[in-house]
Formats: structure tokens, sequence, C-alpha cells
């Protein structure tokens, strides 16, 4: 990692630049593939799936047997930590379901909203070198507890056409039963267009590499809607001087880990924090299974050096991370004033592992510095808000006036009419 100093704010956008902040190149390769699963359906998802993941399927569909084989396979351990996780994030999002009530906003005018869940949602499971099992319960619980009606799944499978069991198992357990092998940017075109085996979805969920979040802002041009742009994972800790190096370093690599392209950045108040972590981090990564992946993102990634916690707070609302540890003091005063954050993890026992897996919180959130205007996926992700508004003849008589300037006032006669109409009956 290299260390530099903070500067000026006007040299902060080389501190916040993602390495893949410019996807044209990527966007250009994904059409093609969009095109081509557009035009050609199943075929071409078998083409994809044999080029990028090494396997000729002819179909995609997981079978009640593999079901059956993924729940035997899966450690009766990992079964009930699995449970833990999925009953945490059902009491945590439980709580985001709520009804609003009727208005009376003047006499005999009553305006109210309803949720109603969206019908047809599709679910992205990533794959490749980490399967994200812990996903399935981060989208599908939220999904089911919304109400939507057909939940659709799309995950890679191996080079011999299985599916990791972990994520069937998870898929079984949260109540999701539609799941196809198809993986990258085929699978967001899949669920978009719609082929002969994959229905098409009105709202696509789910993290994934570049060419993945590419895919889903393709087709959100083409009216389909996507949870937020979802990338590559990222994480940045804001140290000071009480800060426990080890456990900084541990945060840092837990990110690094995810694959080569991961974002991990450091602020600090104290060089010698700066220079602990960083040699902290080098004794803990040769401990690595994924040695070789977390390197490449340590080599990428920086630590910043700030004069001050106000401008570390500063740096840290710019960079927008998508996990966000505040390892300081007075961290709890410390979280009042970040407003750009994916998800907010406070103080030294507050590891980004626990949100990844079980302490209840969502995991699939913002990236790219998109946490300045995205939330992370929720309840209200799942659902659409519709409004309502009923009138008496009273009370559209109290805003008729109102409502005929206005109308007059922009050149929509009509608009004024079907007001004056109504209350010139009788």
């Amino acid at each position: 990692m290299q260390i530099i100093k903070c500067g000026s704010k006007k040299d902060w956008g080389k501190i916040v630049e993602r390495l893949y902040s410019d996807n044209t190149a990527v966007l250009s390769s994904v059409q093609s593939i969009l095109s081509e699963v557009k035009k050609s359906g199943d075929e071409a998802l078998r083409q994809f799936t044999k080029r990028f993941d090494g396997i000729q399927l002819e179909t995609f569909s997981v079978s009640e047997e593999e079901y059956l084989a993924a729940e035997a396979l899966v450690s009766n351990e990992l079964k009930a930590a699995i449970k833990e996780a999925a009953y945490n994030i059902k009491t945590f999002h439980k709580t985001q379901i709520s009804q609003e009530e009727k208005v009376e906003v003047r006499r005999g005018i009553y305006c109210w909203r309803k949720s109603v869940a969206i019908d047809k949602v599709g679910l992205y499971i990533p794959g490749g070198t980490a399967p994200l099992f812990s996903t399935v319960l981060m989208l599908g619980i939220p999904a089911k507890l919304a109400g939507c009606k057909q939940i659709v799944l799309c995950t890679p499978c191996n080079k011999n056409g299985a599916v990791h069991p972990a994520v069937l198992y998870a898929a079984n357990l949260v109540g999701i039963r539609t799941i196809f092998k198809v993986g990258g940017a085929q699978a967001v075109a899949a669920l978009a267009y719609g082929t002969q085996t994959i229905p098409a979805v009105y709202k696509i969920f789910g993290p994934g590499n570049q060419y993945v979040t590419a895919a889903k802002q393709a087709v959100q041009m083409e009216g389909i809607a996507i949870d937020m742009p979802a990338g590559p994972s990222e994480v940045c800790v804001l140290a000071d001087e009480t800060a426990v190096p080890t456990f900084v370093a541990a945060d840092l690599l837990s990110q690094a880990e995810h694959g080569v392209d991961s974002g991990v950045l450091l602020i600090t108040t104290s060089s010698e924090v700066a220079h602990a972590c960083l040699q902290e981090i080098n004794i803990q990564l040769e401990k690595l299974p994924r040695k070789n992946i977390a390197k490449r993102g340590i080599e990428q990634s920086k630590i910043v050096v700030c004069t001050n916690l106000d401008e570390a707070i500063d740096l840290a609302n710019e960079y927008a991370a998508e996990h966000l540890i505040l390892s300081c003091a007075g961290a709890d005063e410390v979280a009042e004033r970040i407003i750009n954050a994916g998800s907010v993890f406070i103080g030294n026992y507050s590891p980004e592992s626990v949100g990844d897996y079980a302490s209840g919180t969502n995991h699939t959130l913002p990236t790219n510095g998109f946490a300045k205007a995205y939330s992370g996926v929720s309840v209200d992700s799942f659902i659409k808000k519709i409004t309502f508004q009923k009138l008496s003849k009273k009370g559209l008589s109290t805003i008729a006036q109102t409502v005929c300037v206005m109308a007059e006032a922009e050149g929509l006669q009509a608009h004024a009419e079907a007001v004056k109409l109504r209350l010139s009956e009788g």
C-alpha cells in the first residue's frame, strides 16, 4: 500500500478515484453480450456459459435432485450458521415494514400511500472465486418479506455444472426454488429480456464485477429497474491513534480478498498507525488462503494520513465508501457526522465481516462513490409506493380555485375544465 499525505481538497479526486471508474470499454464489451442474448435467448446463454464458465449445459434449471444433494453436502455447522444469520437478517428487515395512515389534508380530501410488492424480481448471486451464499439471504429475505410473487435467482455453476451447495441450501431456506445456472452479464441479460427458459423480471438485484455492473446499468437504460450500481467490494477504515493496527489490517484484508479489483482505503490521523497497519498487513497476508488475490488488491490501495480528525471525516464523506469502519475515539459521535456511506461499523469491535454475514443489516450496498446518492438494499427496494386520493364534492370545491388558477397559468385549460365541470353539475 502507498502511504500519502491528505493534501488539499482539490487533490482529493485522485485519492477517491476507483480502479474501474471509467467503464466505457467494459460497457462496449457487455453490449454485445446483451444483444446476443436478446436475439438468441437460451442458445446465446449456452455459448457464453461454455466460453466463460467452461461447461456445456443443456438445461439451466436447478433440479429437485440437486437441491437434495446440496442439503447433504452442507455441514451441520454451516447450516446452523446460515440459519442464525437468516434469523438476524429477517429480524432487522421486518422492522422496515410499515403501514402508512390516511391523511385528511383538508375537509373532504383524503390522501394516502400503499406499499405494493414488485411482482417479478431477479436476484444475481456472484459465483466465481467466492460463491456468495450470504447474498442469497441478503436479497431473498427482504424480497420474501415484501411479498414479491416471482423471485428468479441466477448464479454461475462450476465446471461440473453444479451450483455451490450452500447457495442452494440458503435459497431453499429462504423459500426460493426458481434458480438458473447462469452468471455474468449474460445472466443480467436473461433476467432483463427473458429467454425460452428464464422469465423476464421488472427489477434486478445483486452485486457483481465490472461486467455485471455494466450490464445492469445498460439494461436500466432500456427500462429495467436495478437496485443500484453495485460493483467490486470496497472498505474504508477511519483510524486515529487509538486504533488497533491488528484489527485494522484484518479489516482491510477482508475486503482485499474479495477480488483483485476490490477497493481498500485507510484514512488515519496518525503516521505511526499508518506504518503499524502496513506492517501488520504484511504479516497477516502471508497466512491467507487467498493471499495472491488479497495481495493484488492491497498493492493498488492507499493509506492517507490526515492532519486532524475533521479532515479525515471530510475525506471519508468524499470517498463515500460501501463499508466504513470507524476505529477511533468517540466513534459514536464521529458516526453522527458521516453523511456518505453504504454501511457504517462503529468502534473496534464492529468489523465489517459482521455486516457481510450475520449482524442483520444488508450487505448489498452502493459502491464506486454511489453512496452519496444511493442506499443499500432493504425491504423498500422490493416495493413501490402508490399514492391514492379520494375527494368528496365538498373537498373538490375546497381546492377548485387553487387548481384552476394554477392550471390556467400553465396554459392547461382542460385540467381546469375537469374541475369546473364536476362542480357545475347539479
